[in-house]
């Protein structure tokens, strides 16, 4: 199943406040970048992330699930109404996360 595209305006808006955040479709997915870091994505109408010391910290209870089959866990966001909430999480997460090599053409 593919994630909606209203689901994405959702949780792109609650995600308002945050410096930095972007996303881009990938086969029905939308993944979400803080920073120009991939920080987690969009699947199935689930906002995932990854499970960076500070999502685990942010989010001690949160189920892990799969994005997709053969891929690795992330941690399902299930406090998506919260804002502040929201830029802590991914401001902290990217962070942590290294910068993306550049790629060849």
């Amino acid at each position: 199943m593919s994630s909606s595209k209203e689901y994405l305006d959702f949780v792109l808006e609650q995600l308002s406040e945050t410096e930095e955040v972007s996303y881009r479709a990938m086969m029905g997915e939308y993944i979400i970048y803080c920073q120009g870091k991939v920080v987690g994505g969009i699947y199935d109408d689930r906002f995932l992330v990854k499970p960076t010391a500070s999502a685990k910290r942010l989010m001690p209870e949160a189920p892990c699930e799969l994005p997709y089959e053969g891929a690795s866990e992330m941690l399902l966001v299930e406090d998506i109404e919260n804002r502040v909430f929201l830029k802590e999480l991914l401001e902290s997460s990217a962070a942590e996360l290294p910068v993306p090599r550049k790629r060849k053409k």
